[in-house]
C-alpha cells in the first residue's frame, strides 16, 4: 500500500487500527526466537539411530583403533566421505570435531600467530584487512573483530559478492589477507554463488601472495527441494589456475545429524593441510574419531548424506513456503518490502527501507525474536536500516503463522509511523 497518498488524519487512523491488531498479537504471550538457524527437536531426531547403533560398530577398522590415539587428520573413512562432498581428494582433507567455526577461527589464529605457509605472521604486519560481503554470517564478522581485522564491506548481488569491486580491492592492497564466502545457500540472503563469480575468486590476481579464501560451505548440501542448486567446484578451476593454496573450504554435520555434537572438516590443498597438520600437532592429539566411525557408518556416502537430508528438506520447506506465502500477500508489487525465496539453507532475508531496528524492536515487544538489525554487516554497521535476518528452523508451523502476522503488522507500523513523520515535517 502506498501510504504516502493518504493525509495525515487518514494515517493516523490506520495506524491506530494497525496498532489495535498488533495489541491482540501481544496479548497472546507468545515466545517465537528465530535469532539462530537451529535444528528443530524434531529434526535433530532424524539421527538418534546413529546413537543406537554405536555399539554395533567396528572401531578397529583404521590404521588406528579409533577409541586410542592417533590419525591426527581423521580417520580415513571420514576424510574419504567429506572428500566426496567437497569435490576434493582425500589427502585434501581435514576432519575435526563439532564446530566449522572452530577450524576457521584456529586457521585465522594460526596465520596471525604463524602465517601461511611461510608468508610473515599477520601480527606482525602494520594492518590486516578481509573483505566481508554483505549482508552475510555475523560470526564471521567477529572472529575478525576478536583478531582486530579491519573489514572491508562489499555489496552482495544476485549472483555473488561484487566482483568488479573485489578484484579491484585485492589486486592494489596487500594487506587485504582474505574473503568471507558462504558460496551455496548464502547466509542470510539464500542465493548461490554464480559461475562467473567462483571462477572469478578463484583466477583473480591478489597482491598478498597469502590471500585466502575462506569458503564456509555450510549448506552445500542443504536443499529445500529436490532441484539443487549447482555451485561450480571452485576447486576445480583453481587446480587448472594454479591457486589451490588460495582456498580453505569448511562444512560441517551440524545441521545434518547433532548441532554442536557432530564433525567439521577443511578442505585444501595438500600444501596446506600439511601446514595445518603441522600447526594442530601442538594443540590437540587428534579429534573424537569414535564420534568420525559413528558419522560415517551411519551416512555412509554422499548418496547416504542427501537421503538423510531430504528428511530435514520435508520439515524445513513447509516453513519457507508459509513465509513466502504469507508475504506475497500481504506485499506482493510492493517496492518498500523485498524478501528472499532460497531454495535450500536456513535464513530468509528481508530487505525494508529505513526502519529494520524499528520493525525488530516492534516484533521483540510481541514475543518474537529476530538477529538484531545490522547484524548481518561488518561492524553491525547497516547504513540503510534495511537487512532482517529470519532464521524458521525451530517453531512449529503454528508459531511460524503467528511470528510472521507480528511481523507483517511491525513492518506496517514502521512505514506508517516514517510516512507520518515525513508528513508533520
Amino acid at each position: 500500500m502506498d501510504y504516502k497518498s493518504f493525509s495525515a488524519k487518514e494515517l493516523e487512523n490506520l495506524l491506530r487500527d494497525e496498532q489495535k491488531r498488533f495489541k491482540k498479537l501481544v496479548k497472546e504471550g507468545r515466545n517465537v526466537d528465530m535469532t539462530r538457524g537451529r535444528p528443530s527437536k524434531e529434526q535433530l531426531e532424524i539421527a538418534m539411530p546413529m546413537l543406537k547403533a554405536a555399539g554395533t560398530y567396528n572401531y578397529s577398522a583404521e590404521t588406528s583403533d579409533a577409541r586410542n590415539y592417533g590419525d591426527l587428520g581423521g580417520t580415513k573413512a571420514c576424510k574419504a566421505l567429506f572428500a566426496e562432498l567437497f569435490g576434493v581428494k582425500p589427502e585434501e582433507v581435514f576432519v575435526g570435531d563439532g564446530s566449522s567455526l572452530d577450524l576457521m577461527y584456529t586457521l585465522v589464529h594460526f596465520a596471525k600467530q604463524f602465517g601461511v605457509l611461510g608468508a610473515a605472521p599477520w601480527n606482525s604486519l602494520k594492518k590486516v584487512k578481509f573483505i566481508c560481503p554483505a549482508p552475510g554470517y555475523d560470526r564471521h564478522f567477529s572472529i575478525c573483530q576478536q583478531f582486530g581485522i579491519e573489514m572491508i564491506t562489499v555489496r552482495m548481488k544476485e549472483d555473488g559478492p561484487d566482483m568488479d569491486v573485489i578484484e579491484s580491492l585485492v589486486r592494489e592492497d596487500d594487506s587485504i589477507k582474505g574473503i568471507w564466502c558462504v558460496p551455496k545457500y548464502s547466509n542470510p540472503t539464500g542465493i548461490t554463488f554464480s559461475d562467473s563469480v567462483v571462477e572469478r575468486l578463484a583466477t583473480m590476481k591478489t597482491a598478498a601472495s597469502d590471500f585466502r579464501i575462506f569458503w564456509d560451505n555450510a549448506y552445500m548440501v542443504h536443499s529445500l527441494y529436490d532441484e539443487d542448486d549447482k555451485l561450480k567446484n571452485i576447486f576445480d578451476v583453481a587446480r587448472k589456475a594454479g591457486t589451490m593454496n588460495r582456498i580453505y573450504s569448511f562444512a560441517s554435520t551440524s545441521k545434518i545429524t547433532f548441532a554442536g555434537s557432530g564433525i567439521s572438516a577443511i578442505a585444501a590443498s595438500e600444501e596446506n593441510i600439511k601446514d595445518i597438520m603441522g600447526k594442530m600437532f601442538f594443540k590437540c592429539i587428534n579429534a573424537n574419531k569414535v564420534n568420525q566411525v559413528m558419522h560415517v557408518n551411519f551416512l555412509k556416502n554422499a548418496d547416504g548424506v542427501r537421503e538423510v537430508m531430504k528428511k530435514h528438506a520435508a520439515m524445513l520447506r513447509p516453513k519457507f513456503e508459509l513465509f513466502d506465502k504469507k508475504f506475497t500477500e500481504a506485499f506482493d508489487g510492493d517496492e518498500f518490502v523485498k524478501w528472499s525465496k532460497p531454495r535450500g539453507g536456513y535464513f530468509i532475508s528481508v530487505d525494508v527501507k529505513s526502519c529494520a531496528k524499528r520493525i525488530v524492536e516492534l516484533a521483540a515487544t510481541a514475543g518474537v525474536k529476530f538477529t538484531a538489525a545490522g547484524a548481518t554487516f561488518p561492524y553491525k554497521l547497516d547504513d540503510m536500516d534495511s537487512n532482517i535476518r529470519v532464521a524458521p528452523s525451530v517453531p512449529s508451523l503454528e508459531e511460524m503463522e503467528f511470528a510472521i502476522d507480528v511481523m507483517i503488522s511491525a513492518i506496517r507500523q514502521a512505514r506508517m509511523e516514517i510516512v507520518l513523520a515525513k508528513t508533520k515535517s
